[in-house]
């Protein structure tokens, strides 16, 4: 599928164009932001590298990576970068993922960006389960996945390697039964 067009009252998915370096950087090149992903605070020349990477797997046959930008509609800024990838060892499942500005946190802008990929999924994909995982210091990546409809699963211990050290990962899911088109944002 491409592009991708999907949007919620407040906010659109879209497809990255290389002028969004600078935006994507302002994401993960910030350890406020970066604190509880999977990695360190990336360089302009590394997030140059996975916005032109997710830019050319946009277009492959057959597409199995989602990466896209999360924009304000009233404003078409950028907010976001989320992730949606299909999980090449389940039937009809992916995993999802993604970073906001830390300047639009705690105001429903995840649970809306996580409702925007589950529609994504569910609805345009015909996936049958999409599951996630965070920090287990991060609570407030908890309450979204929670408000979203999503249900905790379980700990994948020793999961990622940041900050030099391994850290669990606490996972969630929700299969397509369980979520609703009533539920798209």
């Amino acid at each position: 599928m491409y592009p991708v067009d999907r949007h919620s009252a407040r906010l659109s998915l879209r497809e990255l164009v290389i002028d969004d370096v600078e935006a994507v950087h302002s994401i993960y090149g910030s350890p406020e932001v970066t604190e509880h992903l999977s990695f360190a605070p990336r360089s302009r020349t590394e997030v140059e590298g996975i916005v032109s990477r997710s830019i050319a797997s946009a277009t492959a046959s057959p597409r199995d990576e989602y990466a896209l930008a999360l924009v304000a509609r009233d404003s078409g800024e950028l907010t976001g970068y989320v992730r949606l990838a299909l999980d090449p060892h389940q039937q009809r499942a992916a995993t999802i993922g993604g970073a906001l500005r830390s300047d639009f946190w705690g105001r429903g802008y995840g649970r809306e960006a996580v409702r925007l990929l589950l529609a994504l999924g569910f609805l345009d994909l015909d996936l049958h389960r999409v599951w996630a995982a965070r920090a287990p210091m991060n609570t407030a990546s908890a309450k979204t996945l929670l408000a979203s409809g999503m249900t905790e699963e379980g700990v994948i211990r020793g999961h990622v390697h940041v900050h030099g050290a391994w850290r669990d990962s606490i996972t969630y899911g929700i299969l397509l039964e369980e979520w609703s088109a009533g539920d798209e944002p």
